[in-house]
């Protein structure tokens, strides 16, 4: 049995992990099957944000003769964008293999681990162990059994971006984030796309009023059929056809498509990794359950990032395993931990029209027990807004009643994750309250100006108001 002074599962946000090591003297092993950076780099954030884009320059083209602005797309050069988005994954991957070759304290072991025993893994027939281990195993697609569904063949977050060709067709199935994103970018494209979802909305975790607004502009380019369950896949000569349950009235109906594409949330890798064979308790859906400082109920053993199935976005996880790092190491260096803070943990989805948001919707704050005021802007409440001929785009926020304390921002509009920012910005300074948008000047006419105009208009929720509005 080899040991190292620590084992790093995982080659996304785990690597920071495992550099830190390293540059402190330490022998580090790195369990990962590849290819190495993980999720984000090589079919998560990176990659598809660079397929979106071009998906944004065409709706944005599109929607330019809502300002009188008449142009035409000649010619979409699919074989282009992946061949630009497998280039900048390309190089990513191949800088970080060198680098992790060029370390001589770092081991690369180039597979899937398995926990065999306390603090012990076997990887490739050989089996390691360390006195700190620091788990960053992500997660995989989560692939329903849907009768016929595997025979048939389906897309994932993984294998679309294998696609040689852009499908005529294509079914998706799911209605959250990557559904949505995706249902973007291949309607955008050209693409007839169809897209499934069990839930009455798009966007089930977003404010209802920010998943509204996503789901009119995507029913422009989409079929979008909410409270629909695929109960059957089948294969018709070239398409393959999804039978789908409407949950409302219990009819089946049946939506024909060249591809289909699994978008229907993320799964543990646990079954893999095993970890409960070293102490660590999992939770009844196998995500790695930690405490407020990131350590599992192993001690000596840390999990972060998708691994622990609360926030699964890179940002969360890249200071999820500094956090960790710090604290397996704090009583040596004689300072105390630190717990994880999440009450400000922003997000995005690259739809259309894109969504930013950070903290608590209006109905989870409610849910915590707090008093709160709540405040509205559409873009076309500011000039810039309705010089961009988006006037329904809308921004949301939410503060606590009493102190003013800013609980959560929700936008879905041009620019909605640069507008959310400026509110994670706030929500980590000072009282945490929005008194520095009062305070401030901003510029006008500038985009920014719906944030603080929806901070101006905080008002009681709807249902404590008695009698006519404000304004009215």
């Amino acid at each position: 049995m080899k040991e190292y002074d620590i084992i790093v599962i995982g080659s996304g946000a785990g690597m920071i992990i495992g550099s830190r090591g390293t540059r402190a003297g330490m022998r580090v092993a790195l369990v990962d099957a590849g290819p190495m950076g993980g999720t984000c780099l090589n079919n998560g954030c990176i990659p598809s944000k660079v397929l979106i884009y071009p998906a944004d320059v065409i709706r944005n083209i599109e929607a330019a003769r809502a300002v009188g602005v008449e142009a035409r797309i000649e010619r979409i050069d699919f074989e282009l964008i992946m061949r630009r988005m497998h280039s900048v994954v390309g190089e990513g991957r191949r800088e970080m293999e060198r680098s992790v070759r060029a370390n001589q304290n770092l081991d690369w072991y180039r597979g899937w681990g398995e926990f065999v025993g306390d603090r012990e893994i076997r990887v490739e027939g050989e089996t390691i162990t360390a006195p700190r281990i620091f788990i960053a195993s992500g997660a995989r697609a989560a692939i329903p059994p849907i009768p016929g569904l595997a025979e048939a063949g389906y897309l994932d977050n993984v294998s679309v971006m294998e696609l040689a060709r852009l499908p005529q067709s294509l079914v998706v199935l799911g209605g959250g984030y990557i559904g949505c994103e995706y249902g973007h970018f291949f309607s955008a494209m050209g693409t007839e796309v169809t897209i499934i979802g069990r839930s009455p909305r798009l966007l089930e975790r977003e404010d209802p009023e920010i998943s509204e607004i996503v789901e009119k502009r995507l029913r422009e380019q989409t079929d979008v059929r909410t409270g629909h369950e695929a109960v059957k896949v089948e294969r018709e000569g070239e398409k393959k056809v999804v039978s789908a349950l409407d949950l409302e009235t219990d009819e089946v109906r049946e939506f024909a498509a060249e591809e289909v594409m699994v978008a229907l949330g993320r799964r543990s890798n646990s079954d893999i990794l095993k970890p409960e064979k070293s102490g660590v308790q999992l939770d009844r859906r196998g995500w790695i359950v930690v405490d407020e400082y990131l350590e599992t109920t192993r001690a000596g053993i840390w999990a972060i990032g998708d691994a622990i199935g609360k926030y699964m976005f890179r940002h969360v996880a890249n200071r999820e395993a500094r956090m960790a790092w710090n604290n397996a190491f704090a009583e040596e260096g004689g300072k105390e931990k630190e717990k994880m803070d999440y009450h400000a943990v922003p997000h995005a989805v690259f739809t259309c029209p894109p969504v930013g948001a950070v903290g608590m919707t209006e109905a989870e704050a409610k849910a915590a027990g707090y008093r709160v005021l709540v405040g509205r802007a559409r873009y076309g409440d500011v000039t810039k807004g309705y010089a961009m001929a988006e006037e329904e785009s809308l921004a949301k926020v939410v503060v606590q009643r009493d102190t003013g304390k800013i609980l959560g921002c929700q936008i879905a509009g041009s620019e909605a994750p640069e507008l959310a920012q400026q509110v994670v910005y706030l929500m980590n300074a000072g009282y945490q309250d929005y008194g520095p948008v009062a305070r401030s000047l901003v510029i006008h006419p500038a985009l920014s100006e719906v944030v603080s105009r929806a901070f101006a208009n905080l008002m009681p929720p709807k249902e404590e108001i008695v009698g006519p509005s404000p304004t009215e």
